[in-house]
């Protein structure tokens, strides 16, 4: 006896009628809808360290990237015949199409034929939704909402229910599939590989046969009659498609990846939903409102018991005045809105997240098959005491501490084996260059990242350190070599260091390049500067450093030469980046080489105003304010064009107005020049110059408007005598203690 229980997956009414309908038939043998490649990782899911979610991965070893998951929830009707037959005993397979027909591509076999629908049968609008067929005729708004009110929301079932569910399918599917597709056929392919697989479990001998699968296939699962014509049919896509070596193995899981909106075809809107109406016996509704409840509690936000009385009151009006026989989920948002949120969607978004969608993540059974890199990263994370999650988790790590050193290399090694556990948020700050902040959250995909960076090595360091090389020798330009460096020494791969600086001296000789140089510098300081604090050695560094400071000098003043505005632009950006770079090295002769370029940029009225101008904002603190009057006096003359005026005005005043406050001189050269300008001409310069003042801090536009207001006198005075030298030993005194 074969006896066919169709379901939806990853449905707990679905989940529940299964093992309602198992314990009715005590079969002998227990057939899943799965990947049959997969057999041999039925067993471990009985283990006592299985928790669900969980999904099955499965992937060519020899291209990772070529893969399936096939995700369990407890809820899954699946899952629970799974551990029924383990529990009882008895035989429990997997059936479906093998993944190794599958993983190398769609192949659609043979022609698609369009077949013509007699006149009563409904257009194929329905076939992409036969679902919402259904749910039309019975007064819903869409298939979804109708199957989770009559099947899902079931308190009981059991055959009963999967007789009805066939022959309702059975209906749906002649009425809408009028042509022929690449999804009917790949349909029909898989539906044949199962009915072999049903027959398989016969010849064996198994008497009673349980079938769990997609409601969809159910009517067409019990004629095995026609053994002959499956096997032609998938003979013939084996033919065309081919195979592949295929592995699998069980992968943590998690209820956002289970989630439609994640793009998984077989997704739910809601798996936290669904586990509530799986857990919970009965009031479902009150019991709900209590979860609501405490969420709001937890988030200081003021909720009473009455909150929770009110809403499951109003979820069950709404329901009734609808004809529903129980609350669904879309009574319950309008419930919850208007009682516990007083109609704003700022909470709801909340309520979604953590109670609907859910944040739950499985574990996997310690027998799982996995990759030597995935053990080593399992033990490097018991070892740094960093446990996966599926919530984002703010990390503040003190480098100082050898075990949270440990714990930002293990984050830099795996983001450059592109497995982006954590995300570097702030290096440097106000807490020290001691510190990083990283954004952390674990995500199920990178099981298959794992699988593909254990290509490279083992074991994570092993992994980084041969990719880094890799990629090092196949790096032509020098800006992706330094960065290279950057995170080579942030995740301390010393032995990938001599080869990668050996390369970057190989590019930085036969570069000539100056942006590219600039580029490549800020990286380099990075690790000159901090990486001490990090206790790696940056002793080959600073050769290379030295080299480029050089020659980025020397070249600067003709690579500055004959821009248009857009390659003034990146200019621009890379004199401010290097800038930068070589004030945080501190070193004097760095520092003067770098002024007497800039001195050289700043006097050729030949180079693009916005570099000129930005040439000479550097230089003020080096300068005698009149020298910086002096260039801006020349560079706003009656002969120079207003618009290389303007762009020079851009690159001075970037981001603060600071030297306008301080020297009255260059307020007045400013103002004088603006007040020289036609009418015409002004306007169209008007949105540069607004522009530039805009990126002003807030007190500075405050100044600048009294300075303006006041006719150009300086609103802060700088004489001597108005300084009152007692207060201000006072207040050295507490900044010299702060600084310490």
């Amino acid at each position: 006896m074969i006896s066919i229980l169709g379901i939806r997956h990853h449905g707990p009414g679905s989940a529940r009628s299964v093992r309602a309908a198992l314990e009715s038939l005590r079969p002998d043998a227990v057939l899943v809808e799965g990947p049959p490649d997969a057999d041999e990782m039925i067993p471990l899911i009985g283990q006592q360290g299985a928790i669900p979610p969980l999904a099955l991965l499965l992937y060519v070893p020899d291209a990772p990237q070529k893969a399936a998951y096939y995700p369990f929830a407890e809820f899954s009707p699946e899952w629970q015949a799974i551990q029924y037959a383990l529990k009882h005993k008895i035989l429990v397979r997997f059936m479906d199409l093998p993944q190794k027909y599958q993983l190398l591509g769609d192949q659609v076999i043979g022609e698609q034929e369009e077949i013509t629908a007699p006149d009563s049968l409904l257009p194929n609008a329905y076939a992409t939704d036969p679902f919402s067929l259904i749910a039309e005729a019975a007064g819903y708004s869409d298939g979804e909402r109708w199957w989770e009110h009559f099947v899902e929301q079931r308190r009981s079932g059991g055959e009963t229910a999967f007789d009805g569910i066939r022959e309702l399918m059975a209906a749906v599917r002649t009425e809408t599939e009028v042509h022929e597709s690449a999804d009917s056929i790949h349909n029909r392919v898989r539906e044949a590989s199962m009915r072999s697989i049903i027959r398989e479990t016969q010849a064996a001998g198994k008497k009673k046969i349980a079938v769990v699968c997609g409601a969809w296939h159910a009517p067409m699962l019990l004629n095995l009659d026609d053994a002959k014509a499956d096997e032609k049919l998938l003979a013939k896509h084996i033919r065309v498609a081919g195979s592949v070596p295929v592995a699998s193995t069980w992968v943590p899981w998690t209820y956002d990846r289970l989630a439609r909106r994640s793009g998984y075809g077989a997704g739910i809107e809601s798996p936290g939903w669904y586990e509530h109406i799986w857990q919970t016996q009965d009031h479902l509704v009150e019991k709900w409102m209590v979860r609501v409840a405490h969420l709001m509690r937890e988030e200081d936000l003021g909720i009473s018991p009455a909150h929770a009385i009110e809403g499951a009151r109003l979820a069950g009006t709404l329901a009734a005045l609808r004809g529903r026989p129980l609350p669904g989920l879309p009574e319950l948002d309008e419930a919850v809105q208007a009682i516990f949120c007083f109609g704003d969607d700022a909470p709801m978004q909340l309520i979604r997240e953590k109670l609907v969608i859910g944040v739950r993540m499985g574990k996997v059974p310690k027998d799982a098959p996995s990759v030597p890199l995935q053990r080593d990263i399992d033990a490097a994370q018991k070892r740094t005491r960093l446990e996966p999650s599926p919530l984002p988790e703010k990390l503040d790590l003190d480098l100082r501490k050898p075990l949270l050193l440990e714990r930002s290399q293990l984050l830099h090694r795996l983001n450059i084996l592109n497995i982006p556990w954590g995300r570097l948020q702030t290096t440097r700050g106000a807490k020290g260059t001691f510190h990083e902040i990283w954004q952390v959250v674990w995500q199920p995909e990178f099981a298959v990242a794992i699988v593909e960076a254990s290509l490279w090595g083992n074991t994570v360091l092993e992994a980084a350190n041969a990719k880094v090389n890799t990629e090092a020798a196949q790096a032509s330009e020098l800006p992706t070599l330094t960065r290279l460096v950057e995170a080579a020494l942030l995740a301390d791969l010393a032995q990938a260091i001599p080869g990668l600086m050996s390369r970057v001296q190989q590019v930085a000789a036969a570069s000539g390049d100056i942006p590219h140089l600039m580029a490549a510098l800020p990286p380099l300081a990075n690790v000159l500067r901090y990486g001490n604090v990090r206790q790696t050695d940056t002793a080959m560094v600073g050769q290379v450093v030295d080299e480029l400071v050089t020659r980025i000098s020397i070249g600067l003043g003709s690579a500055c030469s004959s821009l248009d505005d857009d390659a003034a632009q990146h200019m621009f950006e890379h004199v401010n980046s290097t800038q930068n770079a070589i004030g945080l090295l501190q070193e004097t002769s760095h520092a003067e080489i770098w002024a007497r370029a800039l001195e050289g940029v700043a006097a050729q009225d030949t180079i693009h105003g916005l570099v000129r101008g930005g040439a000479c904002r550097l230089l003020i603190e080096r300068s005698a304010h009149e020298d910086t009057a002096q260039r801006m006096s020349l560079a706003l003359s009656p002969g120079t064009p207003a618009a290389q005026s303007a762009a020079w005005v851009q690159g001075f005043l970037h981001e603060s107005g600071q030297a306008l406050i301080h020297h009255p001189r260059l307020w007045q050269l400013l103002d004088e020049w603006v007040l020289s300008l036609p009418e015409a001409l002004f306007v169209s310069l008007l949105p540069l110059l607004r522009r530039t003042f805009s990126t002003f801090p807030a007190p500075e536009r405050r100044q600048i408007g009294e300075l303006a207001r006041s006719g150009g006198r300086s609103i802060i005075s700088a004489g001597d005598d108005d300084i009152d030298e007692v207060r201000a030993a006072k207040a050295l005194r507490l900044v010299m203690k702060i600084l310490e």
